[in-house]
């Protein structure tokens, strides 16, 4: 007769009954850990001294992104000429060392308004962005700035001061040209455990934001690490390669300033606070090289391209569309229509003149162009 498998003791099944809850809530722990840790991590805007509320007279703060001096500074001393000085602030990021001074400026208005803390840039690289942040970092320091626009050397607005003035201090919004980027080629997927696909955006470097939207660029410690380390410019093609060109163009050719500020703000989920278009106009020419493939460049505008028909047609712009979201931007400023561009690129001084001659930003003095200097 067999024997009868003594019974289990009451505490020794109530201690495995323990154990195996002690296991399994670990291993939930463990899990909701990783999930955790799996979701993008949302860009956080850390509090400022600045960041109370302003009560004093507004200014536009004008970023200069240049690589070296302003070649269309005539134009620009005689926009800022015909402003109260207490609208406005100047400031230039140029080539570490070069001194904005009588001897490199026809404009009294950019005399050491370059920053001390300037970074060499590089064309498609992430020091362009970084030299963006320095930008509005230093512009930051004063609280009167509540409109920051980024504009280039070959810049020059379209209206005189007042009517720009007035244009950016009547919407609450930025301008930020944004749109969904539907290319494979510069989405690099080994982003999208900070940056999921659905928030990646593409859109024009040259920006214009309000103040907290200024604030959350700079204050950004998340998405820039992660564009430093995937969204890089593809090498040229180099015919001495050879074959090893073919392996070199499957690299993602990722551009970071036409991503960076458009991707942060979605990720921070501030795209219901931007009208999504730039107010930089730029005239585009494909090119069908085929070194170069199929790639947009801005056409420089000549002394011919700036009469008054021509510098009409842009002020008449009053949407722009976008195919890949298959959506309309209609132009407005605090709702209501407007032309869609203030500013825009790229001039030849022959070009700017023209628009000085022709009083488009305000009476100017023709003797303020004698002095060339060196």
């Amino acid at each position: 007769m067999p024997k009868k498998t003594p019974a289990m003791p009451l505490r020794q099944v109530f201690w495995s009954g323990s154990k195996l809850a002690i296991i399994c809530s670990i291993l939930l722990c463990v899990f909701a850990l990783l999930r955790l840790q799996s979701q993008p991590e949302l860009p956080t805007r850390r509090s400022r001294a600045v960041s109370v509320e302003f009560h004093g007279h507004p200014k536009i703060a004008f970023l200069f992104l240049v690589r070296k001096n302003l070649p269309l500074d005539f134009l620009w001393g005689s926009f800022f000429e015909n402003a109260d000085s207490s609208n406005f602030s100047v400031y230039i990021h140029s080539e570490p060392g070069f001194v904005f001074d009588e001897t490199t400026t026809r404009s009294a208005f950019f005399y050491n308004r370059q920053l001390s803390n300037s970074i060499q840039v590089a064309w498609g690289e992430t020091s362009m962005i970084e030299a963006e942040r320095l930008l509005l970092g230093k512009a930051l320091e004063d609280p009167a700035n509540q409109r920051f626009v980024l504009l280039s050397d070959s810049c020059v607005p379209m209206y005189n001061f007042s009517y720009i003035y007035n244009y950016l201090m009547a919407s609450p919004k930025s301008f930020v040209d944004s749109f969904l980027d539907m290319k494979e080629g510069r989405y690099n997927p080994k982003m999208s455990s900070i940056i999921p696909k659905h928030k990646w955006r593409k859109g024009s470097q040259w920006i214009t934001l309000v103040r907290m939207h200024a604030e959350v660029v700079v204050d950004d410690d998340i998405i820039l690490p992660v564009f430093k380390k995937f969204c890089k410019r593809r090498p040229p093609v180099d015919e001495s390669y050879g074959r090893k060109n073919i392996k070199l163009q499957k690299l993602h050719n990722c551009i970071p300033d036409e991503h960076y500020v458009q991707t942060l703000l979605a990720m921070s989920e501030l795209e219901d606070e931007l009208e999504r278009r730039t107010l930089t106009y730029t005239l585009w020419n494909q090119s069908t090289s085929k070194m170069e493939g199929k790639a947009w460049h801005p056409l420089t505008f000549k002394y011919a391209d700036a009469g008054p028909r021509h510098i009409k047609s842009i002020k008449d712009i009053n949407h722009v569309n976008y195919e890949t979201e298959h959506r309309i931007e209609w132009c407005r400023s605090n709702s209501t229509f407007v032309s869609c561009f203030l500013f825009a690129r790229k001039f030849s001084k022959g070009a700017a003149m023209r628009l000085l001659s022709e009083g488009v930003v305000g009476p100017f003095d023709a003797a303020a162009l004698i002095d060339t200097p060196h």
